[in-house]
């Protein structure tokens, strides 16, 4: 939504991570959990590459940006062109990330909620492959504590009902897409980031779990899984 949090090539690829999750693991809370252990591993490798992992401290553009600031980037700098480049060597790298986190394993915890952006999922009534493909999003995409996870699901779905609309397209300015905005930011005080929400950072898949057991956020999920 151009507010410049994580790159959105982090939430393509940690929803891809969940989709393969889905692939091998089906349904349930440990296809979940091996989902956010791919997104923290496509977190760092984006990380470690670009050496931020917010849209705006690559770009230096956010919703605010003048006119004149966006020309400069995109067209003087070519910021498009090197977008492109940046997407297609972390294609290659988001492949290999996930495969291997997904080859690893992970005892999940033996009830669920494990992930609030997969509660959340499942509470605006989407399938089980959807339900997975969000879970890496959780605690900021991976635990890291970003723009909240549940934001972005909440986001993604109602995108992708609009589509299913004659004529249905995406846009930045989708009134309702901004309608899911809103009540987001007044519900948090007008925090979006996960860590500054929750006042802290998750340490694993657990320490959610158990946060999400115990209540916390289940206002800021009831609230946009509102229709």
């Amino acid at each position: 939504m151009q507010h410049g949090y994580q790159c959105g090539m982090i939430w393509g690829a940690a929803l891809a991570a969940g989709t393969q999750a889905y692939r091998l693991l089906g349904p349930g809370p440990q296809a979940e959990a091996a989902a956010i252990l791919a997104a923290q591993r496509l977190v760092e490798s984006f990380r470690v590459r670009n050496k931020h992992i917010n849209c705006l401290e690559i770009t230096d553009l956010d919703k605010s940006s003048s006119a004149m600031q966006m020309i400069k980037f995109f067209l003087i700098k070519g910021g498009t062109i090197g977008c492109f480049r940046m997407a297609a060597k972390y294609a290659k790298v988001a492949f290999i990330e996930t495969n291997t986190a997904l080859s690893q394993g992970y005892i999940a915890p033996f009830s669920l909620p494990v992930s609030c952006s997969a509660l959340l999922a499942q509470k605006m009534g989407q399938s089980d492959i959807h339900t997975v493909m969000s879970a890496g999003l959780a605690g900021g995409i991976g635990l890291c504590g970003g723009a909240c996870g549940a934001l972005g699901t909440a986001i993604w779905i109602v995108g992708m009902n609009g589509l299913t609309e004659k004529g249905g397209k995406v846009g930045f300015k989708d009134p309702r897409v901004l309608d899911v905005l809103d009540r987001f930011l007044k519900c948090t005080d007008f925090k979006f980031e996960c860590s500054d929400i929750v006042g802290r950072r998750f340490e694993n898949i657990d320490d959610h779990a158990g946060y999400l057991r115990d209540g916390g956020c289940s206002g800021i999920i009831e609230i946009l899984a509102t229709k």
